[in-house]
């Protein structure tokens, strides 16, 4: 754990007058968070040198070159050939070139996202009403001027506010993201006569598969489904391998480090046999830093706020899609460099005893050089021969990406998880689960609140008013600190929501752990009758 002098803290509790107001004192959490970093520098390099940099590198290249290339394509055709894929590959590789030398948290994957496609056909959409032409220079506009709002605020030290994220907002951001994702495999399917309805529905893998039916014919789309789907079920199952107890440690751990160079050569190979398919022409840096991930050094949210600012002004400037934050992508990127443990953990059940696998995370190779080398395959892959390759690549490969990141995000969310909880037979149920001790009205209606927020975005995104996403996901912040705590009491938010980073390291960048508003203003609660409700909700699962 990294320990600090009282000289390198950050942070505003305190302090009176004009000091204790971020605005007034501008660069501050920039000192700091280079002051913080720039130590670890040197080991940043020097920790790279393990078998887990090299499988990162390569898992991260996949991760984040295929679903670049599928947006891309995604924005070639929503906006007539405005974009193109060396543009996509630029700016992918610009990001991870700034960030993995300058970055303070090289940990964080920026690129390529579902949402700033999104954003760049929405704008277009809105611009062709007037005239098509002007589209490009809006666009440098555009850019120039969320540059100079990124600096602003990373000057002005507003990143502080990161620090009020909890799950509650980010499980349904992360969520939203899910079905963005996976909703790329639906909106493709716009151009499939009598399927108006599709083109309203979100799913980005379902549309690239739908197109090959219409641009084609029916054999070619219903085999672009089977690879779309053995894709995702090959990478699905070889990362599953690795969490199991089948074979050696060793044989896991490369089925599972090397599950999507398996998979994408293995089924692109597939696609040419019968025939060739025809060619295809700051949220992000807290979920890679969750509480899930013991992280040992600092982070920086100010100086990579700035950075990202930089990048959108070059990225404006020359015209490419604008890096942005990957949420999928940079837990991804995390637990690649996570080195697990695998424990045995007896269990007795009257006279028998049994073991069950119990997998830790142990440590995780802190460093900047995988990210270093994934930007320079980026770049690599900008050359004639790759590009050639990368145009044998079936558009199903790309459908399957979708799914396999999609899902990701959504099996691992707690809004499923808790969904499954609440439908389960109640014997099946652990007696010592600390969700007994809530009503199961209560954590529906927690889940309610956060369908409410994933479902607003989702609905708002199909129309011209998409833009507008960012501003109902942060309103999901205020929501839980001001109205949740009226609605819910303190051992009810305790269970069901955290902060999403709790991290001291991770917290030092943005001035500390904040006081959580239901322990500010706890209502009187009368813990001896929710110890008896719990014993009795105990007593009727054991039971059953």
């Amino acid at each position: 754990m990294a320990t600090y002098k009282d000289g390198d803290r950050y942070g505003y509790e305190g302090l009176a007058g004009w000091r204790s107001y971020r605005a007034l004192r501008p660069g501050r959490g920039i000192y700091h968070d280079i002051k913080r970093r720039l130590p670890y520098y040197l080991t940043d390099l020097t920790d790279s040198f393990t078998y887990r940099t090299a499988a990162s590198s390569i898992r991260m290249y996949f991760v984040n070159v295929l679903p670049a290339l599928a947006f891309t394509l995604d924005m070639y055709r929503r906006t007539d050939g405005q974009y193109g894929v060396n543009e996509a590959l630029f700016s992918s590789a610009l990001a991870a070139m700034v960030f993995s030398i300058l970055g303070a948290q090289p940990l964080t994957i920026v690129g390529i996202t579902g949402l700033i496609s999104l954003f760049n056909y929405t704008i277009y959409d809105i611009i062709k009403i007037y005239d098509a032409a002007l589209y490009p220079e809006f666009m440098v506009w555009v850019a120039i001027w969320a540059a100079i709002f990124h600096w602003l605020f990373a000057i002005c030290n507003t990143c502080d506010y990161m620090r009020y994220v909890t799950d509650f907002s980010s499980q349904s951001f992360g969520m939203y993201v899910g079905i963005i994702y996976i909703s790329e495999f639906v909106r493709k399917l716009e151009n499939v006569k009598a399927t108006n309805l599709i083109r309203y529905l979100p799913v980005k893998g379902v549309e690239e598969l739908v197109s090959e039916f219409t641009l084609f014919n029916s054999t070619q789309g219903y085999l672009s489904c089977v690879i779309a789907v053995l894709y995702f079920g090959t990478i699905y199952s070889l990362e599953a391998i690795g969490q199991s107890t089948l074979f050696t440690p060793c044989l896991r751990g490369i089925l599972a480090d090397y599950a999507y160079p398996i998979g994408t050569i293995f089924w692109v190979g597939f696609a040419h046999i019968p025939g060739p398919l025809r060619r295809t022409n700051n949220v992000s840096s807290i979920t890679a830093q969750a509480k899930r991930f013991p992280l040992k050094k600092p982070g920086g949210f100010h100086w990579d706020f700035f950075l990202l600012g930089i990048t959108t002004f070059i990225g404006g400037i020359l015209f490419i899609p604008l890096p942005n934050g990957l949420v999928p992508q940079a837990p991804v990127h995390t637990d690649s460099l996570t080195v697990y443990k695998t424990n045995l953990k007896r269990l007795s059940s009257g006279e028998r005893e049994h073991v069950e696998p119990d997998v830790i995370a142990e440590r995780i190779i802190e460093q900047r050089v995988s990210h270093f080398i994934m930007g320079l395959a980026l770049i690599g892959t900008m050359t004639g021969p790759l590009l050639v390759v990368l145009g044998i690549m079936p558009k199903s490969i790309f459908a399957g990406v979708f799914f396999v990141v999609g899902w990701g995000s959504i099996e691992s969310n707690d809004i499923l998880k808790r969904l499954i909880w609440h439908a389960r037979e109640q014997r099946f149920i652990q007696p010592d689960d600390p969700l007994l001790t809530i009503r199961r009205s209560k954590i529906g209606f927690y889940l309610f609140w956060q369908a409410l927020g994933v479902l607003s975005t989702v609905a708002i995104s199909q129309t011209i008013a998409a833009i507008g996403f960012p501003v109902l996901i942060i309103a999901l912040i205020p929501l839980r600190w001001k109205l949740l705590p009226k609605m819910f009491t303190k051992k009810e938010l305790s269970i069901l929501d955290a902060l999403t980073a709790d991290n001291e390291v991770v917290l030092a960048s943005l001035g500390g752990k904040p006081e959580m508003p239901e322990q500010k203003n706890e209502d009187p609660y009368d813990e001896a009758e929710e110890g008896n409700r719990t014993g009795i909700v105990r007593r009727r699962v054991a039971n059953s």
